[in-house]
C-alpha cells in the first residue's frame, strides 16, 4: 500500500494520507497543501502500525 506526506509551503509536514482521494480532501476542505511525497516503504510501515495515516490529519 502507498502512503503520501503532504507538506505546506514552507515545507512542514501537515498530513499523512493513503490515497490521493484523501489529499483531494484536504485540498477541498482548505488544507494549503503545496508538495505531496510518496512515503518510503519503512516509513509507511509507521502508518499500518499505528493506525490508518488519517489518524495524523485531525480535520477528518
Amino acid at each position: 500500500m502507498t502512503y503520501y506526506t503532504c507538506f505546506d509551503k514552507q515545507g512542514e509536514i501537515i498530513a499523512r494520507c493513503q490515497t490521493k482521494e484523501d489529499i483531494e480532501v484536504l485540498k477541498k476542505m482548505g488544507r494549503p497543501i503545496v508538495e505531496v511525497k510518496e512515503m518510503k516503504n519503512e516509513e509507511s510501515v509507521v502508518c499500518s502500525l499505528t493506525g490508518s495515516p488519517t489518524d495524523y490529519n485531525e480535520d477528518y
